[in-house]
């Protein structure tokens, strides 16, 4: 008897449920009726995975609004197979509170999603129940040939030619899973120390020290680090605020009219980066009136000809000045549309000069400089991405309120609608991220730009933040941080350029960041395997694959036939675990190519009888 076809999703995560719901949107179309065995490998349960599993802290927030996360495609996506339309976030929490679906969650998790509202930032336990409804409602959609098999374990492994069934070794399995086609949406991984990080663990065994490297702060082992004692924290960003939350209101702090209240249990945070300062703030009010037309010089064409070009791209060079005059587009159309009165050109003259003006030009400059008076209204970049260069305190203190006027202003700024701008330029970056991702691997600066200026902390986490400043749990250290260790007095110590001569010395060091994607550190197996084998490699450490249908590249750029993969361990990295609606998410396509590759070829393996057995 032969048996069926069968493919391997291994990480069932949000990447790996996307790929599952878009295989189940072609399944019809493109495989029929034929049987098919569906195995899902993670040790976490499916649907959210690892990092959105449901036993977590409620105090740990997704950093996105409601309206703003979706798992389902919609006419703006750039899809072959058929937009299936589902609901946001906010619209499932409100389908729950209808009764119109009944998710398997705690009581708790219930409570939370009766009190969302669509401005509301969810916790990642309630995300975690709509990821899971989102993996069933998959499954569900799925023909009745497609057999589904879960197995709750670890993959250590896979192994086979490049003509025949693949071999996925797991981990408490003495056989392996047969596949005919394997799919990798592991998501962000574990990782070996690098040398760094290994000198500095062996400085902390030596000296009976604490050392926490990068890593997902919910998995830290937060309880080494002792009440009331200086903890320096390398890392300003979203690890930092989970950090931060798990550490005050985690051990029984409180806030009350703006001030925070300590327990007595906090460490003291001396928190400090290369920029010296937290992500900016979510943008906190909707978008109104007319939109950018997006993308507009950094289109299909324009990635088209940088794709047909022979040699590396340079990404200074050949891909930012495009870059910038995108986001510059979308900043200045939104200024002379919706602020006309802080300009000084009409709008057809500005564009139309804009257009023509080479990115970064003199010309380009005298042209903003004369239809923009105000310098505060004019997209600066350099400063926005490093607002520090240049500043010096004359000491600690200083730079405390200089910090805290800093994160206020961002607050006011980024709630205040007459700056709308801003909101457009975030717009711009969504769609130079869409283009950008189609290059493949450009380097790891584009994407911490993107998460710095577009995917910070909610609002209220800065407020928070700057209650724990004036309360003394917080202190900032500023930017260009460096972390030294003293072998004569077994302390670490940390000292930033914005305070010349300050320093400060702790007996702790937490990395407050996650671990590096790069495969050349990755602690997992799998993935080492996969490289052993021959699966090519940037010089950034990321696996390489086809930016077409996410198929695994080897080292002469041949895409293998049975193996895909998708994630942020990929050249084909996207910028977020969750797209916003109506935003023509590129995960959602990427998605979508690789099932429907998927589909296609188990087809016409099934046709051909070329079966695993």
């Amino acid at each position: 008897m032969t048996s069926a076809p069968s493919i391997v999703v291994i990480g069932g995560g949000p990447r790996g449920t996307g790929v599952i719901e878009r295989i189940a949107a072609s399944a019809v179309e493109l495989y029929g009726d034929r049987p098919l065995d569906l195995h899902v490998v993670d040790p976490h349960p499916a649907g959210g995975g690892r990092i959105w599993r449901p036993d977590q802290s409620p105090l740990l927030w997704m950093n996105s609004m409601a309206e703003d996360v979706t798992m389902f495609t919609d006419e703006t996506v750039e899809l072959t197979g058929p937009v299936v339309a589902g609901p946001a976030l906010d619209a499932w929490a409100e389908d729950v509170r209808a009764g119109r679906i009944t998710p398997d969650a705690d009581p708790a998790v219930l409570a939370e999603i009766h009190g969302l509202a669509g401005a509301d930032f969810p916790t990642r336990r309630l995300q975690s129940a709509y990821l899971r409804w989102t993996y069933e409602r998959a499954l569900a959609a799925l023909p009745p040939g497609i057999t589904v098999h879960e197995h709750r374990t670890t993959a250590l492994a896979v192994t086979g030619p490049r003509g025949g069934h693949q071999r996925v070794r797991l981990q408490d399995r003495p056989e392996p899973l047969l596949a005919d086609l394997v799919v990798l949406t592991v998501g962000h991984l574990d990782a070996e120390q690098d040398p760094e990080q290994r000198e500095l663990a062996d400085f902390a065994r030596r000296h009976r020290l604490v050392h926490l490297p990068p890593d997902f702060t919910a998995d830290s082992d937060l309880d080494a680090l002792r009440p009331g004692e200086p903890i320096i924290v390398r890392g300003f960003g979203l690890a930092f605020v989970d950090l931060m939350v798990l550490l005050t209101e985690g051990r029984g702090g409180r806030y009350e009219n703006g001030e925070y209240l300590p327990s007595g249990r906090e460490p003291v945070l001396y928190v400090g980066s290369r920029r010296g300062v937290p992500y900016h703030a979510k943008i906190g009010y909707p978008w109104t009136g007319e939109r950018p037309p997006l993308p507009h010089h950094l289109g299909p064409a324009w990635t088209e000809e940088l794709l047909n070009r022979t040699g590396p791209l340079d990404f200074r060079r050949d891909i930012w000045p495009a870059v910038a005059k995108e986001l510059g587009h979308a900043h200045y159309h939104r200024l002379f549309t919706a602020h006309p009165e802080r300009t000084a050109l009409a709008h057809e003259v500005f564009a139309e000069k804009y257009a023509a003006a080479d990115p970064g030009s003199p010309e380009l400059a005298g042209l903003i400089a004369e239809a923009v008076p105000d310098p505060a209204d004019r997209l600066d970049l350099d400063a926005l991405d490093r607002p520090l260069d240049g500043v010096r305190h004359d000491s600690p203190e200083a730079f405390q309120e200089a910090l805290r006027t800093h994160i206020t202003d961002d607050l006011a700024r980024r709630h205040d609608p007459e700056h709308s701008e801003d909101l457009a330029v975030f717009l711009g970056l969504l769609s130079a991220y869409a283009q950008l991702i189609r290059l493949g691997d450009i380097g790891s600066w584009w994407h911490g730009f993107f998460s710095y200026l577009a995917s910070g902390p909610p609002g209220p986490r800065l407020q928070q933040l700057l209650a724990l400043s004036r309360a003394g749990v917080v202190r900032f250290l500023g930017a260009g941080l460096s972390v030294e260790t003293d072998e004569e007095q077994g302390l670490f110590r940390a000292r930033s350029a914005t305070v010349p001569g300050a320093h400060t010395e702790a007996r702790a060091l937490v990395e407050a960041r996650l671990p590096d994607p790069s495969l050349r550190h990755t602690a997992s197996p799998l993935l080492r395997a996969l490289c052993d084998g021959g699966a090519a490699v940037t010089a950034d450490g990321l696996l390489a694959v086809d930016p077409a249908d996410g198929r695994v590249l080897d080292d002469e750029g041949r895409p293998h036939p049975r193996r895909f993969a998708l994630g942020p361990f990929t050249t084909a990295r996207s910028s977020g675990a969750f797209t916003r609606p109506r935003t023509g998410g590129p995960a959602f396509r990427q998605n979508d190519a690789a099932a429907r590759a998927a589909l296609t070829f188990l087809r016409d393996l099934s046709c051909r009888g070329r079966l695993a057995s």
